[in-house]
């Protein structure tokens, strides 16, 4: 088979394109955040675009703006190590979005959240989703997709169907 995400056939990509190609278009959320223990959130979250070659002043300007928006601004300096996990997790989405990609890939992304802080994550999902960017999530927390745009498949027992979310919540 083939796979082509906007317009770019993967499978036809060399090691170095591909890596180019999922840093600079996919955002990756992952349930345990992988961040850098030696660098503060902000260079956590500047990482991608700096290996991206992109701009540095701009990328901090930019990662910045993200920080804020993820209410982090007051923990720009700290390592992860202290850092809460949800602190860490809003950090990793912050880093995922950074590079503006076309497709985000989140693994439990609200796992680590309280509810108030998970419904705000879901509404920025939401707006990334609205401005065209394909957002695919994993989660074992229903309640949160009621809030999701639009398509939602659900993996249960062994099977796969996409359902209406209005009777995954009832049920």
């Amino acid at each position: 088979g083939s796979l082509s995400i906007n317009g770019v056939q993967i499978e036809s990509l060399r090691d170095k394109q591909l890596s180019d190609f999922r840093n600079r278009q996919i955002g990756f959320v992952f349930q345990f955040h992988h961040l850098l223990p030696e660098f503060t959130a902000l260079e956590n979250i500047m990482m991608p675009a700096l290996i991206a070659r992109r701009n540095p002043k701009q990328v901090e300007r930019e990662a910045a703006e993200l920080l804020k928006m993820m209410n982090l601004s007051e923990r720009t300096t700290h390592k992860p190590s202290a850092l809460s996990g949800g602190e860490q997790q809003r950090l990793t989405i912050a880093r995922a979005l950074l590079n503006n990609p076309r497709l985000i890939l989140a693994d439990e992304p609200t796992g680590n959240l309280d509810p108030v802080t998970a419904e705000g994550i879901m509404e920025i999902f939401h707006n990334i989703a609205k401005s065209g960017c394909a957002v695919v999530m994993s989660t074992h927390n229903i309640s949160l997709i009621e809030q999701f745009p639009s398509r939602t498949i659900l993996f249960a027992k062994g099977q796969i169907s996409e359902v209406d979310v209005n009777t995954v919540i009832g049920a």
